[in-house]
């Protein structure tokens, strides 16, 4: 592959698949768009949230559509459809005359694409290293919590230069381009490959507790609980990032960006951390160690007021870290616990969580602002349900006794 032999030519397809996720990713780049928009079209905050939430819920309700296509029609073709699928919603929201038609064009069709393309990087990653799955998807999926480290100056630039629609005409145009070109170099590895020294014993261990089905297993019902309240804490937090930064903090919408991308940062740390937390732990503690952070960073945003800029920064760096955490821990665990053969589509059932947590994140967070008039009273609820989730992941996120008697 690219020249090499496969065990080292296998390294690109993580390179590639971060930068297809760096363009799909700039959904999490939303909160620069929102005070643009709700001066352009006359709405308020909870307003402002809906083309997000759509879009990360019709992205959660595809990626399980999709899992199933991958092996059918090939990584080189769904992700080439994703890529236009996206672009063509990010264009049609730069004519988008009110919040209704956003709603559509970046939601609903931005959002599909998204769905449609997400899930091939995590699929290759997981096919060509077997024998270590977590630390290579969680270095994939890397690229979609770093992409506002990029997209977020970018999308300001843009927006100061050239206006908010004009924006999302640029962004569709060259994240088309990019997502084609990535797709023609994408490979699935022949059937029965492996990497030299990955042995018949190695799979057979690793898959050993494997044997009851997904969807009979209470393990799965922890686990889609678990993620279900990263995902609504994370996702909530990403979605007022900036308007916080400004409203509570008194920080200027320049600084605010930087802090955006700052936080872009830890959000693309937190997955190969976590990632390698997952492998080298049980998911039960990777799960109770993330919620623990999400629940430090409440409290200091429950306690933080104008020009407490440290405490700002401190806590919404824990709160990316958590969400890119969830982003690895979810698909390590299910690669683990469940049979690897059948990742792609077991990981479109378990992101379904996603969506239900982005949906109902982003709406309460909205919805605390309109109703209270500040974002502080949303951090009473982060902490709350991270309190709900280290209870779930101690008592259900493990092993059925079944598998237990099996292992043993």
């Amino acid at each position: 592959m690219f020249g090499m032999p496969a065990e080292k030519g296998r390294w690109l397809f993580i390179l590639l698949g971060i930068m297809v996720l760096l363009c799909l990713g700039t959904v999490y780049s939303w909160s620069i768009f929102r005070n643009p928009l709700e001066k352009l079209l006359n709405i308020g905050a909870t307003d402002s949230l809906l083309p997000f939430t759509v879009l990360l819920v019709v992205y959660a309700v595809l990626m399980p559509i999709t899992g199933f296509f991958i092996d059918k029609y090939g990584s080189r073709t769904v992700t080439a459809v994703g890529g236009i699928v996206t672009g063509i919603g990010y264009i049609l929201s730069a004519f988008a005359p009110n919040i209704y038609a956003l709603v559509l064009t970046y939601g609903m069709i931005a959002g599909a694409g998204v769905g449609i393309a997400y899930g091939v990087p995590l699929a290759l990653a997981a096919k060509w290293f077997p024998e270590r799955k977590g630390l290579a998807v969680g270095l994939t999926v890397i690229g979609f919590g770093l992409s506002p480290l990029i997209t977020a100056p970018i999308a300001k630039y843009l927006i100061d230069t050239y206006q908010v629609q004009t924006t999302f005409l640029i962004l569709g145009i060259v994240f088309t381009l990019i997502i084609l070109a990535i797709s023609t170099m994408l490979k699935t590895p022949p059937t029965g490959w492996k990497p030299a020294g990955f042995t018949a014993a190695q799979a057979s261990a690793m898959s050993r507790d494997q044997s009851l089905p997904m969807m009979q297993s209470p393990t799965f019902y922890g686990l889609w609980l678990c993620y279900s309240i990263g995902t609504f804490v994370g996702l909530s937090a990403i979605g007022i990032s900036s308007p916080v930064a400004q409203e509570i903090i008194q920080l200027d919408a320049g600084t605010a960006t930087a802090a955006v991308s700052l936080f872009a940062v830890f959000n693309g740390l937190g997955r190969p951390i976590f990632g390698w937390v997952t492998d080298r732990f049980k998911p039960k503690y990777a799960a109770i160690a993330n919620y623990i952070l999400i629940i430090i960073a409440s409290i200091m945003m429950t306690q933080a007021g104008a020009g407490q800029v440290a405490t700002y920064i401190i806590a919404f760096c824990l709160f990316w870290l958590s969400l890119g955490g969830w982003l690895a821990i979810a698909p390590t665990a299910t690669l683990t616990l469940f049979d690897p053969t059948n990742y792609a589509k077991n990981y479109g059932i378990v992101f379904t969580a996603y969506g239900v947590g982005a949906f109902f994140g982003t709406i309460v967070a909205g919805k605390v602002r309109d109703t209270f008039g500040s974002y502080t009273n949303a951090f009473y609820i982060t902490g709350i349900l991270a309190i709900v989730g280290i209870i779930i992941a101690a008592f259900v996120l493990k092993r059925s006794p079944k598998l237990a008697s099996e292992a043993s």
